[in-house]
């Protein structure tokens, strides 16, 4: 968070010593870093009630498979700008029966895994959406062609403020290295759980069981 409030302090003492014009594309910027702030805020405060079991769930019925390409379409855009294909697999013989869920919370969960995946799969690749039933409930997974994880960082990834990619700036990872790190503590809260399997150059696929409603 130091980043972020540094950038805002700088540029408003700027601003006042004169070193800085208070130009619309200056003043901008700064709001932008405040806005970056208050998403981590959100973030940790979101993390903190997790964590502690103090999280509240709002859950209804959700059928998977249209959960699941609501959620590919909302990144539909986003995919096509990039030359990534989005698919949403519905199970084969064995389609997922309804979630009891909270819907908001798994989009968040969702939004947070493609996201993701977008931004580690490289034009021409692909991001599948999967569900299947299971004797122990959904399982959902995303799996991507991208670049994959590194072995060695695999048992990290889930840490929070934790990032793979140190060389990236703040500002393209917005999460601050949490967004990991909350999906999996929301798919706990429902009394599920999320895994990760990765190889290098050929693909990651995360994981997320969930108990359904029989």
């Amino acid at each position: 968070m130091r980043t972020p409030v540094h950038v805002i302090q700088g540029n408003l003492e700027g601003v006042l010593d004169n070193v800085y014009e208070p130009t619309v594309d200056h003043i901008s910027t700064t709001l932008e870093e405040t806005r970056l702030l208050a998403r981590l805020i959100d973030d940790l405060g979101t993390l903190s009630l997790a964590e502690s079991g103090q999280l509240s769930l709002v859950k209804e019925s959700v059928d998977v498979v249209e959960f699941l390409t609501d959620v590919a379409s909302t990144f539909g855009s986003q995919a096509e700008a990039g030359g990534v294909d989005i698919e949403v697999e519905p199970g084969g013989s064995a389609p997922p029966v309804a979630l009891r869920a909270d819907v908001g919370r798994l989009q968040q969960v969702m939004g947070n895994l493609l996201a993701n995946a977008l931004r580690h799969t490289r034009r021409g690749g692909k991001i599948t959406l999967r569900a299947t039933s299971t004797q122990d409930g959904v399982r959902i997974e995303v799996e991507d062609t991208g670049e994959g994880i590194p072995p060695d960082d695999l048992p990290f990834i889930f840490d929070r403020f934790w990032r793979g990619d140190r060389s990236r700036s703040h500002a393209e990872t917005a999460g601050g290295g949490l967004g990991l790190a909350i999906a999996r503590r929301l798919v706990q809260a429902h009394g599920g759980q999320m895994d990760v399997s990765s190889e290098v150059g050929v693909g990651t696929t995360f994981s997320i069981l969930l108990p359904d409603e029989r």
